[in-house]
C-alpha cells in the first residue's frame, strides 16, 4: 500500500500533463481575443517617448495604434510595412510596450521612425487596457475613436490592406 503512495505524485503529474495536452490540442491558435473591437479607444495617458511628458493616447482617427518593442523580433519583421504605411500617409501611433525608452529610441533610429506619436508603456498598463496578448499588435481606430479592427502579429502588406478596409 505504501509503495502505491510513493507513486501518487507522479500519477498526479501525468494526469495533469494529459489534461493540459488535451487542451492544447483542442485550442485554436488562430483565435485572437478582440474584445475591444467596436468599442472606444481606452482613455490612457502615457509618457511621450522623447520628452517624457504625459500624453493621452490618440483617440481620433483614422489611425493605427501599434504596440511594439525593441526586444521583439516580429516587430522588426513588420517594421518595413509600418514605414510603407507612413509613406502612404497613414497615421500610425507607436506604443513601446514593456521596453526601456533608450532601447525603443535606438530601435527606431536604426530602422526608421514611422510613428506620428511615440508613447512609452514601460509597465504594460496600457497593454492591459487594450487587451494586448503580445507584441506586435495593431489596432485600427476610426474617425469617431472606435476600434474597428485588431491584428495580432507582424503586419504584412495584405494584413495592412485588410485592416484599412475595415474602416466604414
Amino acid at each position: 500500500m505504501r509503495r502505491w503512495l510513493a507513486f501518487a505524485p507522479i500519477a498526479v503529474l501525468l494526469a495533469l500533463g494529459v489534461l493540459f495536452a488535451g487542451y492544447a490540442l483542442k485550442r485554436d491558435p488562430q483565435v485572437q481575443p478582440k474584445a475591444l473591437v467596436g468599442k472606444p479607444v481606452p482613455a490612457v495617458t502615457l509618457p511621450d517617448l522623447e520628452t517624457g511628458r504625459p500624453t493621452p493616447i490618440a483617440t481620433q482617427g483614422p489611425l493605427l495604434i501599434n504596440f511594439f518593442a525593441s526586444w521583439c523580433a516580429p516587430c522588426e519583421v513588420e517594421h518595413p510595412q509600418l514605414m510603407a504605411l507612413e509613406a502612404q500617409g497613414v497615421r500610425v501611433v507607436g506604443v513601446a510596450y514593456k521596453d526601456a525608452p533608450d532601447n525603443s529610441r535606438a530601435f527606431l533610429s536604426r530602422l526608421g521612425d514611422p510613428f506620428a506619436e511615440k508613447l512609452a508603456d514601460r509597465d504594460g498598463r496600457a497593454g492591459i487596457e487594450f487587451g494586448v496578448t503580445g507584441v506586435p499588435e495593431t489596432f485600427l481606430v476610426d474617425a469617431q475613436g472606435v476600434i474597428r479592427a485588431k491584428h495580432t502579429g507582424p503586419l504584412t502588406a495584405e494584413d495592412a490592406e485588410a485592416l484599412l478596409k475595415s474602416l466604414p
